[in-house]
């Protein structure tokens, strides 16, 4: 079965294709695609703009699409970022992990979690497949690690004392919201492979 990767996001695809190959997806690149590459996220949640990004690579290639939408949530914040974390201020990734360590300066809980939600659209009028994961952990307070991305850097998950930054691909996608998501997701479209 092939499937577009709605998303310019290297990084996100390589978690995603390795993962979805051994079930029988061949995940294409969205990124090397013509395709509706700027979408506005405007859903509640994750699985919103998962969907409104599905959606709208289905209608443009005619191929099932897979979008995910992630996010961090801080519960001293009231869940921001949350669903705003691609664009909670303007910049890069570090710009906003400043922001995030800045409104946590002062706060004591540092808890928070990874949401990431994924969405596959078929053409045809076929039922949406979602599913959403979380990946609990603490915020630290100065980034530490060179791989990931996002806030990666400031974020141990439950169970570790080293951030998503410092773990290394191998562990990450295996403990990562993202790759319960992808998990999810390839046990729902194992049966419709089947």
């Amino acid at each position: 079965m092939r499937i577009v990767f709605a998303s310019g996001n290297r990084g996100k695809f390589r978690e995603m294709k390795a993962q979805l190959e051994p079930i029988g997806v061949e995940l294409l690149f969205g990124g090397d695609m013509e395709g509706p590459h700027e979408i506005e996220e405007t859903g509640e949640t994750y699985a919103d703009n998962a969907l409104i990004k599905a959606r709208a690579w289905a209608e443009a290639t005619g191929l099932p699409a897979l979008a995910d939408d992630s996010g961090l949530e801080a519960e001293a914040l009231g869940g921001l970022p949350g669903v705003h974390s691609a664009r909670i201020v303007e910049g890069s990734d570090a710009d906003r992990t400043r922001w995030l360590l800045g409104e946590l300066a002062d706060k004591e809980d540092r808890r928070g979690r990874f949401a990431c939600a994924i969405a596959v659209v078929m053409p045809g009028g076929r039922e949406p497949l979602v599913v959403t994961r979380y990946c609990p952990g603490t915020i630290i307070r100065e980034p530490r690690g060179e791989s990931g991305f996002g806030y990666d850097p400031v974020f141990i998950p439950d169970g570790f004392d080293k951030t998503f930054a410092e773990l290394g691909d191998e562990t990450k996608n295996k403990i990562s919201h993202r790759a319960l998501a992808v998990k999810g997701i390839a046990e729902m479209l194992r049966a419709v492979i089947e």
